[in-house]
């Protein structure tokens, strides 16, 4: 049964998380006071099934709509199945799938509805964790950084050090660890690098009919295509100063540029976009980081991560060698978040998404009497 949030103290939060891959949803349990990480808990996967993936990729981009309608409903399903199994917990986490991003004109659109699901996993559930930032001028994204900054200080980080997590889009933190709150100005840094794994997934699915390129075994067959690559590097997203966010589909010709070359050229093209462009991000950091810790599905393709490697000037390690798990980490972000807006403090600032002040973006659901129906 549902119970009332303490105001102080540590509590046990439930965090998920559907990304721009499409491939599932992540959960996993963080204990936390809403300022520092106490511990990490329990963790679960659901994938989506080949005709989930389907429906979630012809909602992608649209607003509204039987498309949006028919996402929305495998968004919450899944959300529940796999967060009902869970044990006991003081609240949940709900990011929902973001379908469009657009925050300078349209705004953002994640599906699924937090007080469906708060009714029917009967816990207090926090959602819509973007549109009060959209709505004060921020970008909406990356929303990570907060508890990034949490992990920094979880580690016993002294330097300045950058967390990069490549899921659809990439996106980069840079932490100051010594700064007093996230929200102090220099803290944190925080912008979308550009196309991580999303374009490379896209157009191997087209072709092989294969979700991914599994240890960038059809990457380090080919070629890079240096015409192509320049052309990438030619688009105006990478000189803008950040804070700055994409949407999933912002670098869609990409795949285009592509086109001609063989499976094993355009694998290894569009590897070495996701890591200039992250070379490119990391050139706006204050300072230069220390290390690079990634996150997501990313850092399991050791192509990319050996591209990164050779073009930035600090070690690339993947987060497990500091006791992290790349694979939850954005799960638990939204634990941590959570736990944030339910005690009324900030989860983003001008520094992680331009928006004009500190922010508490969500809305705190609670269940009532009514059970969903199935």
């Amino acid at each position: 049964m549902s119970r009332a949030i303490p105001k102080t103290g540590i509590v046990t939060a439930l965090g998920a998380m559907s990304g721009t891959s499409l491939d599932g949803v992540d959960a996993a349990v963080l204990r936390t006071d809403g300022h520092r990480i106490d511990a990490f808990g329990e963790t679960g996967y659901r994938a989506y099934s080949p005709t989930e993936q389907e429906i979630l990729a012809a909602a992608l981009g649209q607003w509204n709509g039987p498309a949006v309608a028919a996402a929305k409903r495998v968004v919450e399903e899944a959300h529940r199945e796999l967060l009902g199994g869970f044990g006991d917990v003081d609240l949940v986490g709900f990011h929902g799938q973001t379908l469009a991003h657009a925050p300078r004109a349209q705004g953002t659109l994640q599906v699924g509805d937090g007080a469906w699901l708060a009714a029917a996993l009967r816990r207090p559930v926090v959602w819509d964790f973007r549109t009060a930032d959209v709505e004060l001028g921020g970008e909406g994204a990356p929303l990570a950084p907060f508890f990034h900054f949490a992990c920094a200080r979880y580690i016993g980080a002294e330097a300045p050090l950058a967390f990069l997590n490549l899921g659809g889009v990439g996106n980069l933190t840079y932490v100051d660890p010594a700064a007093p709150h996230p929200e102090t100005d220099g803290g944190l840094l925080a912008f979308d690098t550009g196309p991580a794994n999303a374009p490379l997934n896209d157009l191997l699915r087209a072709r092989r009919g294969v979700p991914f390129d599994k240890d960038g075994r059809i990457a380090r067959q080919g070629t890079v295509e240096q015409g192509a690559l320049e052309l990438f590097l030619a688009e105006k997203y990478f000189a803008r100063i950040p804070p700055k966010s994409l949407d999933r589909n912002d670098f869609a010709e990409m795949v285009a540029l592509v086109n001609e070359l063989d499976d094993a050229d355009a694998a290894a093209t569009l590897t070495a976009m996701c890591a200039a462009g992250v070379a490119q991000g990391v050139m706006h950091c204050p300072t230069p980081p220390e290390r690079v810790l990634v996150t997501g599905g990313g850092r399991h393709n050791p192509v990319l991560m050996e591209m990164l490697s050779v073009s930035l000037d600090c070690p690339v390690i993947p987060v497990e060698e500091v006791g992290l798990d790349g694979d939850m980490l954005e799960a638990q972000a939204f634990a941590y978040l959570a736990v944030r807006v339910a005690r009324g403090l900030p989860t983003s600032c001008p520094g992680t998404t331009g928006v004009r002040a500190a922010v508490s973006g969500g809305i705190l659901s609670t269940p009532d009497t009514a059970v969903p129906a199935d």
